[in-house]
């Protein structure tokens, strides 16, 4: 007999192989019960000679069902809807079944004829936040049997997977208001979708619950350009904080804030929802709900198979949601005051939440965060920010574009034995600046406040965990030469071991010998004055006692008050300064033995020389 192609063996072929009916082969192939074991074995022996694989059309036909289901999304581009397929995908391909996906392009008018196409090729159909209005829904319900709704409730007897979007939404504005903000705006979705309508039910029950609370509604949509576009009508809604309909929406508007230069949170807060993938990569991090997007695909799978394949029985629940706090949100800004205004009678810190708040009758002065918040790869760490004038003119930056690192005013070592306590890249001597694994953290054990001085007790660990200092830290602020002087004395002491600091200078990288209480100013034109002269150039790696940046109308002046050690600092590339612990050389401790630091800045609403700057260091 010669030899027959694969494609061309058909269940005839079989049968004759085996000499048994077509029937019979058909029985054994669909794993019928009610054909003798002999027969069986000399029908599988046949098929296996002649490489015979039975049609799964044919196979479907003749069961009544094929082993598929369809899923209807709004859009395969939405990061969340991709998660909620992946879950559907990996749980039903263990029951033996296959999806078909199928879009609607947002388009509410196309999504019945979708769904019915759909069904009609498959066992069972799952509908991912249908935008179609109810009446449309309820009519087409009946007509695609066995379905399942994600994202939105249907009729008493069809099964539904839907996440609380209300709760997720009041979750949101409860972290906002707990921050300090009462003017929000909220970025409405596409009227169409029922999640959207759940979030605006729980932000009028916000608005009546919370006193003082103001919401802009702005409509908006679900994409990131959507987001993009609607910067303009949030800055003129003079918000302070803004809750996105999702994630991409969040993403749009964090991109265009940027190029406007708008900063977050500094400036504005921002919110997700959904805790896409992407979302703690976002410049800043994204604060967002996490929606259990994977787990919601597996549920409504479970669900579903449940009515195709039996009785319904027990089902999981929808899986809890949780706030992931990130950088994208902070306290409400305060508003930048008048020279007229710029007044105060005494200085004191006050306890706002999980933060302190340097403050007077002329406002805000210095807020310090522990920084919780910040990612591991910046070295967490306790820090000033914003801290300002008493006129309200910012002196602080905290992670800007050219250095996401940088937080105001900080406690920044970039080798601590080797742990990176600085943020961001290392040097490498014959690499350069590389990305280590080697970023510790600063640990507050415990605050204590007496009036004017803040007392903040730490501990620094390595990137394994391993304690390697502690740190007691003296935060003080009092009313001088018409502004107002913040002290910063630090005592640390090498309880744990031998210390060994050092810095890409001792390294070989000439002049960048930075570490130490380090300063990070707003970018902009600025003039530099020292006791070695005026200028970068003069000033850097001097053991001038005193540095002062002058930017418009506002001074900084910084003081070392105590030893003195070189200057590092930049004023081009950034505006910064740290008295550095090693400018040449490393800095060593023996076990227990003790290292103070210390820092003094004026703020000053007024440009100031050289000459005024030396007799203002005189008097202090």
């Amino acid at each position: 007999m010669g030899r027959t192609p694969k494609d061309t063996i058909t269940i005839a072929d079989v049968a004759r192989a085996a000499e048994v009916s077509r029937a019979t082969v058909s029985r054994v192939m669909n794993g019928r019960l009610s054909v003798a074991p002999e027969i069986v074995a000399r029908v599988r022996a046949a098929a296996e000679r002649l490489n015979y694989r039975p049609s799964d059309l044919a196979r479907s036909l003749s069961l009544g069902r094929t082993n598929m289901v369809a899923l209807v999304v709004p859009d395969l581009g939405n990061p969340l809807f991709q998660q909620i397929l992946r879950g559907i995908t990996n749980a039903s391909a263990a029951a033996g079944y296959k999806v078909l996906v199928a879009e609607t392009d947002e388009d509410p008018n196309a999504e019945a004829s979708i769904a019915i196409e759909a069904r009609r090729r498959c066992d069972a159909l799952i509908m991912v936040s249908p935008r179609m209005d109810e009446d449309r829904l309820l009519e087409l319900l009946p007509q695609v049997q066995p379905v399942i709704l994600v994202n939105r409730k249907g009729p008493p007897e069809v099964s539904s997977v839907v996440v609380d979007y209300g709760r997720a939404v009041r979750i949101v504005v409860d972290h906002l208001v707990g921050l300090g903000h009462r003017r929000l705006a909220f970025l409405s979705g596409p009227a169409a979708s029922a999640s959207n309508v759940l979030r605006l039910k729980a932000l009028e029950v916000a608005e009546r619950e919370i006193p003082g609370l103001e919401l802009v509604r702005l409509e908006c949509g679900w994409s990131i350009e959507d987001g993009y576009a609607a910067v303009e009508p949030v800055l003129e809604s003079q918000v302070t904080a803004v809750v996105a309909f999702n994630d991409l929406v969040a993403f749009g508007l964090l991109a265009r804030l940027n190029e406007v230069g708008v900063a977050v949170p500094a400036d504005l807060s921002v919110t997700g929802m959904d805790d896409i993938g992407l979302a703690r990569f976002a410049v800043p991090s994204l604060t967002t709900v996490r929606v259990p997007q994977k787990d919601l695909g597996e549920l409504a799978w479970q669900r579903l198979h449940a009515a195709i394949a039996g009785p319904e029985g027990e089902a999981d629940a929808v899986p809890e949601l949780r706030l992931a706090v990130r950088a994208s949100t902070g306290p409400v800004p305060r508003e930048p005051r008048s020279q007229g205004d710029a007044s105060a009678d005494r200085i004191s810190w006050q306890q706002q939440g999980d933060i302190f708040e340097l403050g007077s009758s002329a406002g805000l002065l210095a807020r310090y965060e522990f920084g919780r918040r910040m990612p591991q790869v910046h070295a967490p760490r306790p820090y000033l920010h914003p801290v300002r004038t008493l006129g309200g003119h910012p002196l602080t930056e905290v992670s800007p574009v050219d250095h996401r690192h940088h937080y105001g005013v900080s406690l920044a070592v970039p080798q601590v034995n080797g742990t990176s306590h600085w943020g961001g890249r290392t040097y490498v001597r014959g690499h350069g600046p590389t990305l280590l694994t080697n970023h510790g953290q600063q640990r507050s054990r415990g605050v204590t406040v007496d009036d004017r001085e803040l007392i903040d007790n730490i501990t620094w660990y390595d990137e394994q965990g391993r304690p390697q200092l502690v740190e007691r830290r003296r935060l003080t602020g009092d009313l001088a030469f018409g502004g107002w002087r913040l002290d910063w004395r630090s005592e640390l002491t090498a309880r744990y071991g031998p210390i060994r600091i050092e810095s890409p200078a001792t390294s070989g990288r000439d002049g960048a010998g930075y570490g130490g209480i380090f300063w990070r100013l707003p970018s902009g034109e600025t003039t530099v004055l020292s006791a070695d002269g005026c200028g970068l150039d003069a000033a850097a790696g001097s053991t001038s006692p005193w540095l002062a940046f002058v930017q418009g109308d506002v001074t900084l002046l910084l003081v070392q008050p105590d030893d003195v050690w070189p200057w590092f600092l930049r004023s081009e590339a950034y505006v910064g300064a740290c008295p550095a612990l090693a400018w040449d050389k490393p800095l060593t401790l023996q076990p227990n033995e003790e290292l103070r630091l210390a820092l003094a800045a004026v703020l000053l609403d007024r440009p100031v020389d050289a000459e005024e700057a030396k007799r203002l260091v005189g008097r202090l």
